[in-house]
């Protein structure tokens, strides 16, 4: 157990754009019943971050405001100390995590974190602590998602934002289902998306994405994760009692008998470690697209913001 009884946190005390962000020393957390201390060593910068930092969940009532609010939902580290009751982990153990409380005052971009033991996960083996902490927040989505869509063995997905994060775990993931997909991403991404296990691909500048779609899949596909917020054309393609689920927008109205939601994200540590198991057997394209430490969490928000990259950023502390 560390003797420290401070640690560094970036954190924003005023919503705004990426110079809101703070670096300042924090009273070190200490685990309570049921909960684990994490010696952070990577830690994923994720659009959510983006939203919370400027206020934009605030307005939206997706979370309070607070004098005080931390980022990061992912974290790859040690466990550092174990409240009571805790019996799967023990310090040293190298774990993966996610934090998915909005409204907290700290969060994963910290030496530090405070996690109930249920969110944790053993840490894949052989993979580094970089690429592992992009597995909880995204992966976890991409497995949530399908399990909601609920779609049997053989079935046709289409996956939108089929290049991103979730995109990406989602089509992956869905083929090791047994599903078929079809992807849509930018043009340049096909060869990315058809190697992760994608049967069909349509470019997202497609002008009519549900008559594309209905061309290599007669009907309609049996349903739908939508992770671009494409809306609308992507319900269209669901053949009629199909499913939707949207992860990245407001999931539009299930017309024609289609079941339409959207998945909230929750933390679950037995699906993180069978997601776990299956990136430390390479069966997970884990990206990352660079690394940069603590007190460049301001630069980090930049280049996520301007987009065009592939692959998470991921903070060091």
């Amino acid at each position: 157990m560390t003797e420290r009884t401070v640690m560094r946190a970036a954190v924003v005390r005023t919503y705004g754009g990426p110079e809101a962000m703070e670096t300042p020393e924090v009273p070190l957390p200490e685990p309570g019943p049921g909960q684990v201390r994490i010696r952070v060593a990577a830690a994923t910068v994720n659009p959510v971050d983006l939203l919370t930092r400027a206020g934009t969940l605030v307005a939206a009532g997706r979370m309070a405001p607070r004098a005080q609010t931390g980022l990061g939902w992912d974290v790859a580290g040690v466990v550092d100390a174990t409240g009571p009751g805790v019996r799967m982990f023990a310090p040293g153990d190298p774990v993966i995590g996610l934090r998915d409380l909005l409204d907290v005052s700290l969060g994963t971009y910290a030496e530090y974190v405070v996690l109930d033991a249920t969110a944790v996960a053993p840490a894949p083996e052989g993979v580094p602590a970089a690429a592992a902490a992009t597995l909880p927040l995204n992966g976890l989505t991409a497995w949530q998602s399908l399990d909601a869509l609920d779609l049997p063995s053989g079935a046709t997905l289409l996956v939108t934002g089929a290049a991103g994060a979730v995109g990406g775990f989602a089509v992956e993931l869905a083929a090791l289902r047994g599903l078929r997909v079809v992807a849509v991403a930018g043009a340049a991404d096909e060869k990315l998306v058809r190697g992760l296990g994608a049967e069909w691909f349509i470019a997202r500048d497609e002008p009519d994405l549900a008559a594309a779609v209905r061309a290599v899949v007669p009907g309609g596909v049996a349903g739908a994760l939508d992770a671009a917020g494409a809306g609308l054309p992507a319900l269209a393609a669901v053949r009629n009692a199909g499913a939707f689920v949207a992860v990245a927008a407001d999931a539009p109205v299930g017309l024609r008998g289609i079941r339409s939601a959207n998945h909230w994200i929750a933390a679950d540590g037995t699906a993180l470690a069978q997601l776990s198991a299956l990136a430390a057997a390479g069966r997970l394209t884990l990206r990352v697209a660079d690394t940069l430490p603590l007190d460049r969490a301001q630069e980090a928000h930049r280049r996520l913001a301007a987009g065009g990259l592939r692959g998470r950023l991921v903070l060091t502390p």
